[in-house]
């Protein structure tokens, strides 16, 4: 049953990439068949109560006839079967569901880790996600890198969360469910991506004026993909390359300015931890959390002023003169 319907969902949603009726991970396929045992139930039960009040309307309606009617109808105060009937048959859908989602929720949290499985550390940011891969010695941000599980030899990945400020909640659909992110406390879950392809979520747990636009990008690689992304995320920032002369005069403004308080750039002075690593920015696909697209256009006017592109961004603007602001837009383009 469940494989004929998840077809029919999965045709009509897939193309909805945060559609959790297109599981794409083994949490997420669990969570698909319970939310369908949960559909079915409703369902069933909102058919006979809309039966049950069609057939009362049509057969109990006000007739001609009535008005001459010369006693009331029969009166009917109490039935004991009818009353056992609505008290334990919604108590055994009940703990029907409550068994359902426990038995799903175990299978999850307590699914053994194999000694393949890949950590990552992710700590919640206003508003932005900063992940660690500690074996790795990697620190990227807002775009998350795992390699596909094949199921004959899985290779999950286990997120290991915390917030540095508020509550956050990290969410994938089509990976798993969610898991909140609160501050001076660990959380934990799994994720196994069963085909490439890039995986969109989102913060969803508010979290202050832009929680809207605190988003996610899971890129699931295949092997060979991803190690060629662990290598060239292991390389120390472009800052030996030649560089033009504006990229070169960038470098300048940057290391002496409040941005190496805030940033890190491997392999230089910039070594602050408050906002996003931009050792490789040039090699993500977004910027400002998934907001909008890479490109040096939306690069310059980001560092000129972040509110333009996230209002109550805690990055401030940086308000450097035209020649300093393209030479540090061509400089960050380097970051490769």
């Amino acid at each position: 049953m469940s494989r004929n319907i998840w077809a029919l969902l999965s045709s009509d949603f897939s193309h909805g990439s945060t559609s959790i009726f297109a599981p794409a991970g083994t949490p997420a396929h669990s969570i698909f068949t319970l939310s369908l045992l949960v559909l079915g139930i409703t369902t069933t039960i909102f058919l006979i109560v809309a039966g049950l009040l069609l057939f009362a309307v049509i057969r109990y309606r006000h007739r001609a006839s009535d008005a001459n009617a010369a006693q009331e109808p029969p009166q009917v105060y109490g039935s004991t079967q009818i009353e056992l009937s609505w008290t334990v048959i919604p108590i055994l859908i009940v703990v029907l569901l409550f068994l359902a989602t426990t038995r799903i929720i175990l299978s999850t949290q307590n699914a053994p880790k194999p000694a393949s499985a890949l950590d990552v550390t992710i700590v919640g940011h206003q508003y932005w996600w900063e992940f660690s891969y500690p074996k790795l010695g990697i620190v990227a941000a807002n775009e998350l890198h795992i390699p596909v599980s094949d199921p004959k030899h899985p290779t999950p990945t286990y997120l290991t969360m915390t917030s540095a400020d508020t509550d956050h909640s990290f969410w994938i659909p089509r990976l798993a469910g969610k898991m909140d992110l609160i501050p001076n406390q660990i959380n934990s879950m799994w994720l196994d991506p069963q085909a490439p392809g890039l995986y969109l979520g989102q913060c969803a747990q508010y979290c202050g004026i832009q929680h809207a636009k605190m988003l996610l990008r899971v890129y699931a690689d295949s092997p060979a993909d991803f190690a060629a992304w662990v290598a060239r995320q292991q390389k120390p920032a472009n800052n030996d390359a030649i560089l033009d002369q504006q990229a070169t005069a960038g470098r300048t403004v940057f290391q002496h300015s409040v941005c190496i308080s805030c940033h890190t750039v491997s392999g230089t002075v910039a070594s602050g931890r408050f906002g996003p690593d931009l050792t490789h920015l040039a090699s993500r696909d977004t910027i400002a959390s998934g907001s909008v697209p890479n490109t040096p256009a939306n690069l310059r006017a980001f560092i000129d002023n972040p509110a333009a592109f996230k209002p109550g961004a805690l990055m401030p603007a940086m308000h450097l003169n035209q020649h300093d602001l393209d030479a540090v837009t061509a400089y960050l383009s380097t970051l490769k």
